[in-house]
This record gives structure tokens, sequence and C-alpha cells, in this order.
């Protein structure tokens, strides 16, 4: 489970993040993120009903999402808060999500 310093709860972090941060596409996610002036990187994730109707595989996309950036943590710079949004065509698949997250990290310069 990923720590609760290292996410994001308010909405006003998300709507910040969404205002002011740099965006990243790669296949079904995309990638929001922006400086904070913590000393830890805090995620959020939006999985919308889009994606599912059910939320039950909606909680676990989001819970297969935290478990890789748990993985991926050590790995980022810190002070970020960084949001992954998930399209509705994605599937949730441990090994591919976890390759693209980590082509978007690069990409985003965050690894």
């Amino acid at each position: 489970m990923l720590a609760l310093r290292n996410r994001l709860k308010r909405q006003r972090d998300f709507e910040n993040v969404f205002k002011t941060g740099k965006g990243f596409k790669q296949s079904s996610l995309y990638l929001k993120f922006q400086k904070n002036d913590l000393e830890s990187t805090r995620f959020g994730f939006i999985v919308s009903k889009k994606f599912s109707k059910k939320a039950v595989e909606r909680n676990r996309a989001k819970r297969v999402l935290r478990e890789i950036i748990k993985i991926e943590l050590p790995k980022i710079k810190t002070g970020l808060d960084i949001v992954i949004l998930v399209n509705p065509e994605t599937e949730i698949d441990f090994e591919k999500l976890q390759k693209t997250i980590n082509i978007l990290f690069k990409k985003a310069g965050i690894l």
C-alpha cells in the first residue's frame, strides 16, 4: 500500500495540478504533474465511470496503479504532485501498465 504522505487527497491539490501542471500521454494513460513545496512526491489516480460502471473494477485499477508506484517510488524525483488518469480502453495488466508508466515518467523527466 502506498504511504499516506505519498497520496494526493484534497480536491484543491488535484485542481492545482490540472491548472498549472505539465501533461504527457502514453497509450491509455495521461500524466499531469507539478512541483510542490514538500519533501515527498504525492500521487493521485483518476479512474472514471467511463472506464467501468462497476466500482470493483475501478478500485482494482487504482490498487494496481498504487502498487506499481510503490515499486517505482525510490527511482522517482521528490517534491512533485502527480496525477495519473486512466482512459476507458485501458487494459489492467500489471506488466503492461508498469511499462507504460515507466515510459511516461521517462518522457516527463520524473525518473
